[in-house]
Formats: C-alpha cells, sequence, structure tokens
C-alpha cells in the first residue's frame, strides 16, 4: 500500500474482511477459532462463550466465511470452521506496512 496503491478489487476484498472484523462477536469467533486446539473448531464448541442464539452464531460464521476469513466442512451433524492463513497474511501484511508520518508534506 505503501509502494503503490490497493487497486479496487483487493480493496474490496479487504474492506469485506475488515467488515466482518470490525464485530465484536466474529472477531471472538475468529481467535476461537485460530487458538482452537487442532486450529478447527466445531461450530457446538462455538455457542457456549457467547450470549447469543446457535443461528445468530452460525450467522457470524456465515459472514466470516463470505469475507474469505474461515474455511468450512460439514461432518455428519455438524460444521467444522478454521482460519484461512493466507487472508490473515494478507491483513497482516496490510496493518504491518510502515507508513512515514508526514510524509509528502
Amino acid at each position: 500500500m505503501v509502494h503503490e496503491p490497493l487497486g479496487e478489487t483487493d480493496a474490496v476484498e479487504l474492506a469485506r474482511m475488515f467488515k466482518a472484523l470490525s464485530d465484536p462477536v466474529r472477531l471472538r469467533l475468529l481467535s476461537l477459532i485460530a487458538s482452537h486446539e487442532g486450529g478447527e473448531a466445531c461450530v457446538c464448541d462455538l455457542i457456549g462463550p457467547f450470549d447469543v442464539s446457535q443461528p445468530t452464531i452460525s450467522h457470524h460464521l456465515k459472514v466470516l466465511r463470505e469475507a474469505g476469513l474461515v474455511g468450512s466442512e460439514r461432518r455428519g451433524t455438524w460444521v467444522y470452521y478454521w482460519v484461512l492463513p493466507d487472508a490473515l497474511a494478507r491483513l497482516s501484511a496490510l496493518l504491518q506496512t510502515p507508513i512515514a508520518i508526514g510524509a509528502g508534506r
């Protein structure tokens, strides 16, 4: 971003990721999934820590999935989720980009 401006496609994709993470429940869900033993979590493991219904958790997980932050797979009755490392790497790279304060003034 410092060396060249974001293209339209990258900006749209990154904005969708940041928007998904702007909700505290979704941010916590991502953290719970990432820190879960084995690197993936069943939706049944994600309901307990929140004071919201299972359908609400499922909605938040859908937003994270559609934003490209988590992957999922149905196994029998349950759906399992894992964090997509490439998505986090893109966000991390953008946030770690050094910006010269006052540059261009």
